[in-house]
């Protein structure tokens, strides 16, 4: 899908050096609807992180595929658990944010990478690899240790702004015609005048100019909660529009996030992200992208306030 202009830019942001391999979605959320219907048939199994983008739980419900949990540590998804999940009933596809993953902002190191694509090539299990947040971090695509199996998706709105929702996928050649068809059946197709003003801000350096000034951004913003939000468990990549908070016994994630929204500040609690019931963490993601400075300052210091007091005394008021 789009142009020879299109497919080329595409290429150049994705970091791929065929242009035949890049196809486009309306936005980022089809992109990845795109690649997992084109993997995973209704009733099929798709692994999952622990925690992952609570869009694609959605997804998954919507389309009957079921979301089967890879257990993880401290540097990401484990090879052994996801040997394992493979083995007790065959997965179609796992489906992995290992550059800063959404809600952690973990980055999968090298090494880890590593085992994870043998783990994969090994038992011949495609990966859709989620970088939208990737433009943001320095690490190239676990694509680059599995070609033949990876389906790369990615997006322009976190880059540029909402209003650009173009998604971009890269698929191997063998599995091209069942993406296209996927993105074709789902009619997630972008516009052409989305298509056209991408392409355009993408040759010109538009883009790369707003995503410089993004992890500008990002990074003054994280060091930022890191200041305010100093002394408690609290997790970011060095640019991060988001962080992750491990929060302070006896707090529970939706009892602080209630009394945040009385504060008049939205965090969002563990559970959104849980992909297992039984494994929901006592911890909020803080979204630290929208508010200017002064007024993000303000609810940080408001939250760490909060969590001090401890729960009795936020619900005595």
């Amino acid at each position: 899908s789009g142009t020879a202009a299109a497919r080329r830019e595409g290429a150049a942001l994705l970091g791929v050096t065929d242009p035949e391999a890049v196809l486009f979605a309306a936005n980022g959320r089809q992109a990845v609807a795109g690649a997992v219907a084109a993997l995973v048939p209704p009733g099929g199994r798709l692994g999952v992180e622990p925690l992952t983008y609570p869009v694609v739980k959605g997804l998954l419900a919507r389309i009957g595929v079921v979301a089967v949990p890879i257990a993880a540590d401290e540097h990401g998804p484990r090879p052994d658990a996801l040997a394992e999940a493979h083995r007790r009933a065959p997965l179609k596809a796992v489906y992995l944010q290992p550059t800063l993953h959404n809600p952690t902002g973990l980055t999968v190191p090298p090494e880890r990478r590593a085992a994870l694509a043998e783990t994969l090539e090994a038992a011949r299990v495609p990966l859709v690899e989620d970088r939208i947040w990737s433009f943001l971090a320095d690490e190239p695509p676990l694509a680059e240790l599995l070609p033949g199996r990876t389906i790369i998706v990615d997006g322009l709105s976190k880059r540029v702004s909402p209003g650009l929702t173009l998604g971009l996928l890269a698929a191997p050649q063998g599995l091209r015609g069942p993406v296209a068809s996927a993105l074709r059946g789902g009619a997630w197709q972008p516009t052409g005048y989305a298509l056209e003003a991408a392409t355009g801000w993408l040759a010109d350096g538009t883009v790369a100019a707003l995503a410089a000034a993004k992890r500008r951004d990002a990074a003054s913003r994280r060091d930022l909660a890191l200041e305010r939000l100093g002394g408690f468990a609290v997790s970011a990549a060095p640019r991060s529009f988001f962080c992750w908070w491990e929060l302070p016994s006896p707090w529970r994630a939706e009892a602080f996030a209630g009394a945040a929204a009385r504060l008049g500040i939205t965090v969002t609690p563990g559970a959104v992200f849980a992909t297992a019931p039984d494994a929901t963490p006592a911890a909020v993601r803080l979204g630290l992208a929208s508010p200017p400075h002064g007024e993000l300052a303000r609810a940080l210091d408001a939250l760490a306030d909060l969590a001090r007091r401890g729960p009795d005394a936020a619900h005595r008021g």
